[in-house]
C-alpha cells in the first residue's frame, strides 16, 4: 500500500489573539435599601390585591378605581420583579 505524502505542519508559534482584553467593571452587592425597596415593591401590590378582595367597595378611593385596582396591584408587583434583574 503507498504511504501518503508527509504535510508541511504549520509554524511552531501559537495563534495570537486579536481582540485586545478588557476587563469587566467590579461591582459590588447591592446596597441594603434597595433589597428593602424591591421587597416592599412586591409587598404592596400583594397587600393592594388582597385588600381589594376583602374590603375594596368599603374605601372610597378603591371603589372609584373599580378594576383597575388590579392593575396597580400588579404593576407594583411587576415593578419589584423587575427590580430582581438588577439585585447582585
Amino acid at each position: 500500500m503507498p504511504k501518503s505524502k508527509v504535510r508541511k505542519k504549520d509554524s511552531p508559534t501559537p495563534v495570537t489573539d486579536r481582540r485586545t482584553p478588557v476587563k469587566a467593571k467590579a461591582v459590588g452587592p447591592s446596597h441594603p435599601i434597595y433589597v428593602a425597596v424591591m421587597l416592599g415593591m412586591m409587598i404592596i401590590g400583594l397587600l393592594w390585591l388582597v385588600i381589594n378582595y376583602i374590603a375594596g367597595e368599603k374605601i372610597s378611593f378603591m371603589a372609584d378605581l373599580g378594576g383597575w385596582n388590579f392593575a396597580v396591584g400588579f404593576a407594583f408587583m411587576i415593578v419589584g420583579l423587575l427590580m430582581t434583574m438588577r439585585w447582585r
